[in-house]
């Protein structure tokens, strides 16, 4: 006997929609923001090394070559 693969998932018309959802959705969450608290953790985490490399970037993009 040959086994019949069933056809699943979902057509163009629900896939639509729920994207259509999924971006309102995550549009909403980017307007937000982030909060303070997580900003003020995430430059305590960064800490001098990241200062550090911020500086040298200016000092190679700053136009004196």
């Amino acid at each position: 006997m040959k086994e019949v693969k069933k056809q699943g998932g979902l057509n163009a018309e629900i896939q639509s929609r729920i994207g259509h959802q999924l971006r309102a959705m995550y549009d909403d969450v980017v307007r937000q923001g982030v909060p303070d608290r997580f900003a003020e953790l995430i430059r305590k985490l960064d800490g001098p090394e990241a200062a550090a490399a911020q500086i040298d970037d200016t000092a190679k993009n700053d136009g004196r070559d």
